[in-house]
């Protein structure tokens, strides 16, 4: 029941995810806007995400923070419909990341202490499925409310409504854990074993035994660098994305919308199978297969930028398809976190991810308007293609 706060606040955040660069450009804003916009949200919200994680990391609250940020962001996008000025809507539009990066950390505590640790992926996969459900409707709304022409301060008003129902749900049935130990012991647990591995090979030498073992030690610098990479290029991509459909290839608002709920539908796809039969053994080796697989579906959508006569038809199953790859990646990736990411350091995560996505959605329209979207295509496959070989090193 806890989860159900989250289900609404990512209702509205998938309505307003194709809606704000579309309303960017609607009210006179350009490419260079919406990445500026992006890029100073992201960019603010770096160094929030670390407070933030080691704030509920140190008071051992957590429930109060994701109440923090739903109230906040039912107030901030509230004045959102207020206003059609560009540079108070970059000013607001900062102000709401700091503050909506505040649930982040303390859900993903909540949910590695209320789970043992052999639960965590399929925890991890079940939350982040039924989130996605959430942000599936939350597109499909969009898609309704753009067919019948409602004003842009409705929508902004409907997303409004949604986090305050998530406030609501939250103050209800969040609970903080009533013991916090289980990211410890995990630590712990890595550490006898990376001993035992020590010994043991050690006892094989000095009998005078062959080796062909190694023992290794997780980097978590590698790991770290893998995921900037790969957040950068998804930022990169997805963020001038919607422009490139309206602009590039002439869709109209609901159709957008009607691709960006595949690319949903086969991220709800991707989190419910990544939560069937998964080891740590499998996190690791997945998450290079699924980054690689978007490399290759990056680089296909520049067959786009031709206009075939199948344009849609391409667009709709890549779209699909990266939308399955990124659950597979997330839920693995955030399991592997919770257990090589210190206490106190909850927020690094998102940190990291912030990082890479504040770079991604400056350059991503950037590189668009001077050079033109094959570029985007072109570099964010390489850039994906980057983070594979990071996590094929730390792996």
């Amino acid at each position: 029941m806890w989860r159900l706060g989250f289900f609404f606040h990512e209702m509205a955040f998938g309505l307003l995810s194709i809606f704000l660069p579309l309303y960017v450009v609607a009210i006179g804003g350009s490419l260079v806007d919406i990445g500026v916009m992006s890029a100073v949200a992201l960019f603010s919200a770096i160094p929030a995400s670390f407070l933030w994680g080691y704030a509920c990391d140190r008071s051992k609250h957590y429930k109060r923070y994701i109440l923090i940020s739903f109230l906040s962001l039912t107030i901030i996008l509230y004045l959102f419909s207020l206003t059609t000025n560009l540079s108070l809507l970059i000013i607001l539009y900062a102000v709401m990341s700091i503050l909506h990066i505040a649930h982040e950390p303390p859900k993903n505590v909540l949910i590695a202490e209320l789970y043992s640790h052999q639960e965590w992926p399929r925890a991890f996969a079940f939350y982040e499925g039924f989130t996605e459900t959430g942000w599936l409707i939350g597109l499909i709304l969009g898609f309704l409310v753009s067919i019948y022409g409602f004003a842009a301060a409705f929508i902004l008003l409907v997303c409004s409504s949604l986090n305050l129902i998530a406030f609501l749900f939250s103050l209800i049935f969040v609970t903080d854990p009533l013991l916090i130990f289980e990211r410890s012991l995990v630590n712990i647990e890595k550490s006898v074993d990376f001993a035992f591995k020590g010994m043991h090979i050690a006892s094989r030498i000095l009998d005078g035994l062959s080796v062909n073992e190694k023992i290794k030690r997780e980097d978590l610098r590698v790991f770290c660098g893998g995921l900037i990479l790969f957040s950068v290029a998804t930022s990169m991509l997805f963020t001038p994305l919607p422009i490139f459909f309206s602009e590039g290839l002439g869709l109209s608002t609901s159709l957008i919308f009607a691709l960006y709920v595949l690319n949903s539908s086969g991220g709800v796809a991707g989190y419910f199978l990544a939560g069937k039969k998964i080891t740590d053994a499998t996190s690791k080796s997945q998450i290079g297969k699924t980054v690689i697989f978007r490399s290759i579906l990056t680089l296909l959508l520049i067959t786009l930028t031709q206009k075939p006569t199948y344009s849609v038809v391409l667009a709709a199953a890549i779209l699909l398809l990266m939308g399955f790859a990124y659950a597979l990646f997330l839920v693995h990736s955030l399991s592997l976190s919770m257990e090589i990411i210190p206490a106190g350091k909850a927020g690094l995560f998102n940190v990291v991810l912030g990082i890479g996505g504040a770079s991604g959605s400056f350059l991503g329209p950037f590189i668009a308007q001077t050079l033109g979207f094959a570029y985007i295509f072109l570099i964010a496959s390489m850039l994906f293609f980057s983070a594979y070989v990071a996590f094929k090193v730390f792996t």
